[in-house]
């Protein structure tokens, strides 16, 4: 083991602040980056839904204009 106990290991030879630190900021900016994925996710499929909605308006108009005709 390279540690006496968990207190050293917390420690980190005296590096604990700039070790610690620096997972905590590795974790908050992969954090990040999931909740902005999960987020462009949803609003992507809200634009193909949008998109969906709006090619099957056209086709009702079309539709709906021939038959006028």
């Amino acid at each position: 083991m390279q540690f006496e106990s968990f207190a050293d290991f917390l420690n980190m030879g005296g590096y604990a602040f700039y070790v610690w630190l620096s997972f905590g900021v590795t974790f908050l900016a992969m954090g990040i980056i999931v909740i902005q994925s999960f987020i462009k996710h949803s609003n992507l499929l809200k634009q193909v839904v949008v998109e969906q909605e709006r090619k099957a308006r056209i086709k009702k108009a079309r539709q709906q204009q021939q038959d006028s005709m």
